[in-house]
């Protein structure tokens, strides 16, 4: 099957994804979800245990929560330290981590085959016994305030926080996933156990695996560790509904913010919003950005690097969440080259909007992303994410050789159409770096 809609709470559902893998998805009783993809030959598995819930989910009182938690929950568990769920991963060679999104969090891990138990048996742990302990609280809050003025160091991680605060306003996706200085310093141990106890229940919980794993196998340690840590898997429970996916505009006015900073380049990004997660029309933006800014055949980077050598790195995106996205250019050039830069990226943009695209560089652009999903979905990882994501957002199964063909189906027609979307969208722009507050002036 090349695309497979999920159903909410159908417990059992199973097809044979592209390149003979197997995909089996379990829903139990309590609203716990398992899927796995069992890849042939593969020695190895990833999984993760995921919620979707994500930054953006945060009420006042709660802001930086989430990334917190992800901290915690490694600082150790009513049986286990944070020493003991480092050694059980190191002892095994697998690696263990956790990410923060705006619309989820995970905690994963990839192993040999025969390591699953361990891995499943330590994240469950963590998952459902951490303990957020009082000392340890304060001692990550620390940690989490070094890694924010880390981030803070970082000209190019500024201006792109910047940017998706100016483009998408008020809206709970423009805030930073980490939080701020002021909310980590505020947030109390008890917000983050009330977050914690919300949002990590039965019915919250994906659990996703690929690679050399066996279904029935996993979902027998999943039920042993859940219960032994207490949870009742035979409550029955609706699992978390799906987020509504909606592609409505915004009413954010454009702003233009320069921070300036003594440093050697001017981080420049611009752009509006773009295109939500799940429109249609994000497999001819894929092609835009494959043409307009996605690497060295791109045309910013031979126009603004190659041709005059303004910049050393230079490309365009489109970030999309559930029901918002922020499309934006970004390069990083001198201070005193950064009007010229700002106007080369405007008009490759006006350009394609205009002119469309050639042949040449659909078809270039449809082998660049059918080489690069060929190559990603080698990874067990990246098999294990697919999963994870297909249940996390809408429940949209979309395999390999579907998503290849509509790439292939993508026309200079859509390219262009989105192209002059994004070109005429209303326009933010941020700047960081030696520049002065006037830098935009001409171009709003």
């Amino acid at each position: 099957m090349s695309v497979t809609q999920f159903i909410l709470d159908q417990p059992e559902t199973e097809f044979t994804a592209s390149g003979g893998s197997t995909v089996r998805r379990t829903v139990l009783p309590s609203g716990v979800r398992v899927l796995t993809e069992v890849i042939p030959a593969a020695q190895s598995a990833s999984v993760a245990f995921s919620v979707a819930v994500g930054s953006r989910d945060e009420v006042d009182g709660h802001h930086g929560s989430t990334h917190f938690l992800e901290h915690l929950l490694f600082k150790g568990t009513k049986t286990r330290t944070a020493l003991d769920i480092a050694v059980a991963f190191d002892s095994v060679g697998g690696a263990s981590n956790a990410s923060t999104g705006k619309e989820h969090t995970s905690y994963y891990a990839r192993v040999q085959d025969r390591a699953i138990p361990v891995a499943v048996q330590v994240i469950a742990d963590m998952l459902t016994s951490s303990v957020i302990d009082p000392v340890e609280f304060e001692n990550e809050r620390t940690v989490i305030l070094e890694e924010l003025a880390m981030n803070d160091d970082d000209p190019q991680d500024v201006a792109h926080e910047e940017f998706f605060e100016a483009v998408l306003g008020g809206h709970p996706l423009g805030r930073p996933i980490g939080g701020t200085p002021a909310t980590i310093k505020a947030v109390s141990r008890d917000a983050v156990w009330d977050h914690y106890q919300r949002n990590y229940r039965p019915q919250d919980l994906v659990i996703a695996a690929a690679g050399g794993v066996d279904h029935d196998a996993l979902l027998e340690l999943v039920r042993e560790n859940l219960e032994s840590a207490g949870w009742d898997l035979n409550l029955t429970a609706t699992p978390r509904p799906w987020r509504e996916q909606s592609s409505k505009q915004l009413e954010v006015v454009p702003t233009v913010k320069v921070i300036n900073r003594p440093i050697a380049q001017a981080n420049i990004v611009l752009g509006g919003q773009g295109l939500v997660a799940g429109d249609e029309r994000r497999y001819a933006m894929a092609i835009l950005n494959t043409v307009l800014g996605g690497g060295m055949s791109s045309r910013l980077f031979q126009e603004i690097r190659e041709k005059r050598g303004l910049a050393y790195s230079v490309y365009s995106f489109n970030q999309g969440y559930s029901d918002a996205a922020a499309f934006g250019l970004y390069a990083g050039c001198s201070p005193q080259k950064a009007k010229e830069v700002i106007k080369l990226m405007l008009a490759e943009l006006q350009k394609v909007a205009a002119e469309g695209i050639t042949d040449a560089e659909l078809a270039l652009a449809k082998g660049n992303i059918s080489g690069g999903l060929a190559l990603k979905f080698e990874s067990t990882q990246a098999r294990m994410s697919r999963l994870s994501g297909a249940e996390l957002t809408d429940g949209e199964f979309i395999d390999l050789d579907e998503s290849l063909s509509r790439y292939d189906a993508v026309s200079l027609a859509d390219v262009q159409i989105v192209a002059k979307l994004m070109s005429e969208s209303k326009k933010s722009f941020v700047a960081v770096g030696d520049v002065k507050a006037d830098l935009f002036d001409e171009f709003v």
